[in-house]
């Protein structure tokens, strides 16, 4: 038997990188003495190359592991909820549904303090997409002070794996109503969830 079903996988680039550029705040794995470090960053893919790009606190603990070509593991999360077999148009079981980018890769550290402020200026922009209220001035002062406590790295993408969960294997009229209530309650659960812990 095949695990993950193929149905619930999907190998086409361009779907990942999608999720990669909509969904930027990346899990990020490395393992060091068999111990995992674990750190929440959002990544910047860059077209060019096909790298993705990052920046982390100098004082985290991981940044130690993100260079020299280490290997590391990345998981982008897009949108994900509870399916009720009462959206069905047939009987069926409660489930989830999700989508998920699982990468591996190697990891190197940038040093240019140039590099790193440039990206930091082009990561700043493409957050600001599409209306760009504000934009990051190289000449930025708090910036500059900054550069000093920020590491840069470049993660080569080696292995790509999409995990799209959305009741493929149901009928056409079911898929449809997965998707409606995959928008639906991840559009009214972000309210109702800010609103119990903030």
């Amino acid at each position: 038997m095949n695990y993950p079903p193929k149905q619930h996988q999907d190998s086409n680039k361009n779907h990942m990188i999608n999720v990669i550029k909509t969904y930027p705040l990346a899990t990020i794995i490395s393992v060091k003495n068999n111990e995992p470090y674990i750190t929440h960053l959002p990544l910047i893919f860059r077209e060019e190359d096909g790298k993705l790009i990052g920046h982390i606190d100098k004082f985290n603990p991981q940044a130690d592991l993100l260079k020299g070509n280490n290997p590391i593991n990345i998981i982008f999360s897009g949108p994900q909820c509870y399916i009720s077999p009462s959206i069905y148009s047939t009987t069926q079981l409660p489930t989830w549904n999700y989508i998920k980018v699982h990468l591996k890769g190697t990891v190197n550290a940038i040093e240019s303090k140039e590099a790193l402020k440039e990206s930091l200026i082009i990561m700043t922009a493409f957050f600001e997409q599409p209306n760009h209220k504000y934009i990051l001035a190289p000449d930025n002062p708090r910036m500059e002070g900054a550069l000093e406590y920020i590491k840069m790295f470049e993660i080569n993408i080696t292995d790509w794996e999409g995990k799209f969960k959305l009741s493929q294997d149901k009928k056409p009229q079911d898929i449809a109503n997965a998707k409606e209530e995959l928008i639906r309650r991840n559009q009214e659960s972000i309210a109702s969830f800010l609103d119990k812990v903030f």
